[in-house]
């Protein structure tokens, strides 16, 4: 491989870093503006292992607008990212596919929200994100995002509902 060609998959694995932090922040921040943009115009997006909804980003944008409601106070973390570009002969393709373990806690609002008051009840989930990647004139952009919730835990007071 050329110098080259290594600096433009560095260039490529940052970018989509950047990318995949953004999905993270947009959902937590409920910046669905953002998270759309995220998106290809034909992404799609499929949250039914965790009990949402499959559709395109603009559905499931809307979906996720409504849902999160119910959580004021979210954090997002995406880790251990292994990612696959496309390889095309030595040189980078315009796919990628990238394969990320996510940890999402999350508080219901009405009890409080933790910071003074009292602690509102927690609900925890955890799996694995398949991120499927597509190169566009903007850049990289998410072709399809795919939830495999493997475990979820709800604390407080909605334990016991």
């Amino acid at each position: 491989m050329t110098q080259r060609v290594d600096l433009g998959t560095v260039l490529d694995r940052l970018a989509i870093d950047e990318l995949i932090t953004g999905y993270a922040a947009a959902v937590d921040d409920g910046d669905w503006t953002a998270y759309r943009a995220l998106f290809a115009a034909d992404g799609r997006a499929d949250y039914r292992a965790s009990g949402g909804i499959a559709g395109s980003a603009e559905e499931v944008a809307q979906w996720l607008a409504e849902t999160m409601r119910l959580f004021p106070v979210r954090q997002h973390l995406i880790t251990n990212r292994t990612l696959t570009l496309q390889d095309l002969g030595g040189y980078p393709g315009d796919r990628a596919e990238l394969r990320a373990d996510y940890l999402n806690p999350m508080c219901f609002g009405g009890s409080g929200n933790g910071a003074g008051g009292s602690p509102a009840p927690d609900f925890e989930s955890g799996g694995r994100y398949a991120f499927a990647l597509v190169r566009t004139d903007a850049g990289w952009r998410l072709r399809s995002v795919t939830v495999h919730e493997k475990w979820r835990r709800v604390s407080g007071a909605l334990a016991g509902a």
